[in-house]
């Protein structure tokens, strides 16, 4: 790719990512407060202009007032003169007078004209005071609106992380489970062997009751034989005590007579 499509390709990216990031940013309740307020900036303007065109419609009217007081006043001037038979004052007083009308003429003229554009302007500023009116009470409904989406929207998130929760609770009370019924399978085996009496032999070979009952009794018997086997040596030296054993092998042995006094023999 060459360098000149790497810088369009960053820039793309760059102008993406930035318009992504001005729509978290963008909040559309501010949005419409600022047009709002631009819109009774600009309805603000307009009954300025009405104001200052009813305040020069104003103006011409007093001049107006004022030259036709004037030449009213000529008028009388010239008829004056004529009764006095000063012809020429007359005439004079008439010429002012039609210059003055000349003035009254063009100052009704801007007067009709200023009158048509503050009844336009007033028109204007009406219309836009209603969109205005009608705009304010579409934007309290948008922001309410939403205002209460966004509160769902959190509600959602929350109720979707609560579930992911649960499902990784679920997965964990579930392992519980498993390993508690292991565990209880695997004492109820041991308890089982215990029974048995596996465990009791290391080396796993489980003995009857019989068996254990002889090794008891075997190994009584070689304690008494050892027993009368030394007795019999006290008594008559090492080969009565050999004959002991012999004889207490075959039988039961049979306690050895009482000496007043033992006799040891010299080997």
């Amino acid at each position: 790719m060459s360098g000149d499509g790497v810088m369009k390709r960053m820039g793309m990216i760059f102008r993406a990512k930035a318009n992504k990031a001005l729509d978290r940013a963008e909040d559309p309740r501010e949005t419409l407060d600022y047009s709002y307020q631009k819109q009774l900036e600009l309805l603000q303007k307009v009954r300025r202009g009405v104001a200052d065109v009813a305040t020069s419609r104003k103006r011409l009217e007093l001049q107006l007032n004022q030259l036709q007081g004037q030449s009213s006043k000529l008028e009388d001037q010239g008829r004056k003169a004529l009764a006095l038979g000063r012809e020429d004052l007359a005439r004079e007083a008439l010429s002012r007078r039609a210059a003055l009308q000349q003035q009254v003429t063009d100052l009704e003229t801007q007067h009709q004209t200023l009158q048509g554009e503050e009844e336009k302007l007033t028109l204007a500023a009406q219309r836009l005071q209603a969109k205005v009116d009608a705009f304010r009470t579409k934007k309290e409904t948008i922001k309410a609106t939403y205002t209460a989406a966004q509160a769902q929207t959190r509600i959602a998130e929350s109720f979707s992380g609560i579930s992911e929760e649960m499902g990784d609770v679920g997965l964990a009370i579930q392992r519980a489970e498993d390993k508690t019924a292991q565990m209880q399978a695997r004492a109820g085996a041991i308890d089982e062997l215990m029974a048995s009496g596996a465990l009791d032999d290391p080396s796993g070979m489980a003995k009857d009751d019989i068996a254990a009952e002889l090794d008891r009794l075997s190994g009584g018997s070689d304690v008494e034989l050892e027993l009368q086997r030394m007795k019999a040596e006290l008594a008559g030296g090492p080969a009565a005590g050999q004959q002991a054993i012999e004889s207490g092998q075959g039988g039961q042995a049979q306690p050895a007579p009482q000496q007043d006094q033992p006799r040891f023999d010299k080997q």
